[in-house]
């Protein structure tokens, strides 16, 4: 073996391959830039085969890459070693150098063969911009329904705190007007025996300035004992067919006044209003209440619009025992509107954010039970720093139906003109 390898590099009695090539220049030169441009691109193959790799952790089959780049780096090998072998006959090294060549090939070859069903079966690029927007798509679908869904949960907890509210303010309501309508008794028979007071001790100055300071605070009871009546739905209404734009038109002036100079009335009613049945004093109260809230809400002042319009809205009917269209009735400011917690407690009785002694709490407890025992239905919407707006709907009026012209003007079965039987 070891005599082998002497044999193997010994150089004496071999030539330079220049020799074969009778150092013609031409030849000589053509074959150095040949090999030199081919071993060059080897190497830098193998360069950019182990950048690839290094950053591509991830790539499968990354040792065929680094095996791929060994081969092609003695390849280049060869190459440059012609160039050397051209002035020096060293062939022994050469052929060493093309042996470890051959091995790698060999060993690259054999490990790629059965590596092709594996690199067939990757997807191709079509095939995972497919995958990829199938993928998309799927996720597309899956975000549709968990939005679905958290918008349906979001309406149904919506829906169970108005329905924990609507029973709350029904309760309360019970309450309120039992209690009111007994405390209402009590007062009239207060009023009743100081009425028989002041006619008895009328030339008694003293006693009659008395009774009479006990009929004023007695007044205010009985004024808010009906309040708290309005609230539990048990005041007296005197129902009747009216235009609501005719009652705002008239009852416009008034509001002006409540309201002062430093805030401007907008009217804007719709043509064509539907007609309601109810009771129209109590709906001017309820203008003028919602007026002076309004203003209390702009002290600086501001714009407060009433509007009207016909609505036909099934989700509103749901809500209320009426059906059929509404006649809406809308009263907004730009005011200091209200925050959430506070918004959700303003139909409660009693419960006020004014100071002490500047409100009594039951002005929108008197509206909301003058609306609901009207069948109607009340909403209230406020943003902090922008306003707050009051919709109130009440049922359209039944139509008017008019007697036949030749039907008779009294009721059936009593006598007719001229005393003739009906």
């Amino acid at each position: 073996m070891l005599q082998y390898l002497q044999q193997l590099w010994e150089t004496n009695s071999l030539s330079p391959h220049g020799i074969c090539l009778l150092w013609r220049p031409e030849l000589i030169w053509t074959h150095v830039a040949a090999d030199s441009l081919i071993g060059l691109s080897y190497y830098s193959i193998p360069l950019a085969l182990a950048y690839f790799v290094s950053k591509r952790s991830d790539i499968q089959f990354g040792w065929v890459f680094w095996a791929f780049a060994f081969f092609i780096l003695a390849c280049g090998t060869t190459h440059f070693f012609a160039i050397y072998t051209l002035w020096v006959p060293d062939y022994g090294t050469e052929a060493l150098i093309k042996i470890v060549t051959a091995a790698l090939s060999i060993f690259t070859a054999i490990a790629l063969w059965p590596l092709l069903p594996k690199a067939l079966a990757i997807p191709s690029v079509d095939t995972l911009r497919q995958l990829n927007d199938e993928l998309t798509r799927q996720i597309g679908e899956r975000n549709a329904a968990l939005a679905a869904l958290q918008a349906e949960k979001t309406e149904r907890l919506k829906t169970e705190d108005m329905l924990r509210q609507a029973q709350k303010m029904e309760a309360v309501g019970q309450l309120t007007g039992g209690i009111a309508h007994d405390f209402n008794n009590l007062m009239t028979i207060v009023i009743g025996n100081l009425e028989r007071l002041e006619d008895k001790f009328r030339d008694d100055p003293a006693i009659a300035r008395s009774v009479k300071g006990a009929m004023a605070g007695a007044e205010r009871g009985a004024a808010l004992t009906q309040k708290l009546l309005a609230f539990g739905r048990r005041q007296p209404l005197a129902s009747r067919r009216i235009n609501a734009n005719e009652l705002i038109h008239n009852v416009a002036d008034l509001v002006r006044r409540a309201v002062g100079d430093d805030i401007a009335v907008e009217l804007e009613l719709a043509d064509g209003l539907w007609p309601i049945e109810t009771d129209a004093n109590q709906l001017e109260n309820v203008l003028l209440n919602l007026a002076v809230n309004a203003r209390d809400a702009m002290p600086q002042g501001g714009n407060l619009i009433i509007q009207t319009r016909n609505v036909t809205d099934p989700a509103i009917a749901e809500t209320t025992s009426a059906s059929g269209p509404y006649a809406m009735l809308t009263v907004s400011d730009t005011g200091t509107g209200m925050p959430p917690d506070i918004l959700g407690r303003v139909f409660e009785p009693f419960f006020t954010t004014k100071p002490v002694g500047e409100g009594s709490g039951l002005g929108l407890s008197q509206v909301y039970g003058f609306v609901k025992q009207s069948n109607g239905y009340i909403d209230i919407v406020s943003t902090p720093g922008k306003g707050t707006t009051v919709r109130i709907y009440l049922p359209r009026a039944k139509p008017q139906v008019e007697p036949a012209a030749d039907a008779p003007a009294y009721p059936a079965g009593l006598a007719g003109p001229l005393g003739q039987p009906g």
